[in-house]
């Protein structure tokens, strides 16, 4: 690495910490302060930092520009691989990665389980919104109005003795999850099976996909299920981490 360029990036590391004056960069980088400003106006010219004032320097626009432009890139699946296995690691139970696709889900990717009942999914699977962990995690932190379009545009086929069939208990549903940050399936999309969810949310702190823990009930009752709930959100904030999602507050406890 050429020595400007160490420089250049020690001046952007310093400044990240918030504005400066040129003697502090100067001693920083431990050079002359001409030698300062000529990297100062070089960088200046290419929008990485801007003057403040006469005497302070700060980070510019086109530092946030790259920033928001490689989150933009970034593919939820890619990001979110290395998550599934490890939560798939605890307990051996088939994990999928989900999102919203018109009025259903559709499962982006999965890890299968490592027992021998096993639980009959495939990626590029549809799945209703209204009886999935995962579609109740994928709309619950939509403003009111939408959630409520959304809601009555529904049919809410009946697949199970547990499934939501209604509006108006979807809506109770996704405040329930909205409240406590993680969504809950009690066999109402197949019988023998319960799952887990929590939302992956991007840099703007959108929810776009959403992972899920699905256990066969012979394997683990509810209780058992809800004793992984930490595990999964562990993996969706990881996630949502890396595609940098900040939180500003903490969920409500179970």
């Amino acid at each position: 690495m050429s020595q400007s360029l160490e420089r250049g990036l020690a001046v952007l590391t310093s400044l990240a910490a918030g504005p400066q004056t040129l003697d502090q960069l100067a001693q920083r980088l431990g050079v002359h302060k001409s030698t300062a400003m000529r990297l100062l106006r070089s960088l200046e010219a290419g929008r990485f930092v801007r003057r403040e004032d006469v005497h302070h320097y700060r980070l510019g626009s086109a530092l946030f520009d790259l920033a928001h432009q490689a989150l933009e890139d970034l593919d939820v699946r890619d990001v979110a691989r290395a998550h599934l296995l490890e939560l798939n690691g605890i307990g051996g139970h088939t994990v999928h990665l989900a999102t919203l696709e018109d009025d259903h889900v559709i499962y982006i990717d999965k890890v299968d389980s490592k027992h021998p009942v096993r639980m009959y999914s495939r990626i590029g699977r549809r799945a209703p919104v209204h009886c999935t962990a995962v579609g109740k995690a994928l709309v619950a932190d939509w403003p009111p109005a939408q959630r409520g379009q959304f809601a009555e545009a529904l049919t809410y086929p009946k697949l199970t003795a547990n499934t939501i069939d209604s509006a108006t208990r979807f809506l109770t549903e996704l405040d329930r999850v909205r409240d406590q940050g993680y969504a809950v399936d009690r066999s109402e999309h197949e019988d023998f099976i319960h799952c887990i969810a929590a939302p992956i949310r991007n840099h703007r702190g959108e929810t776009i996909a959403a992972v899920s823990l699905s256990v066969p009930k012979v394997l683990l009752d509810f209780d058992g299920l809800l004793g992984l709930v930490d595990d999964v959100l562990r993996a969706a904030g990881g996630v949502s981490a890396e595609l940098g999602w900040q939180p500003t507050e903490k969920r409500k406890e179970p």
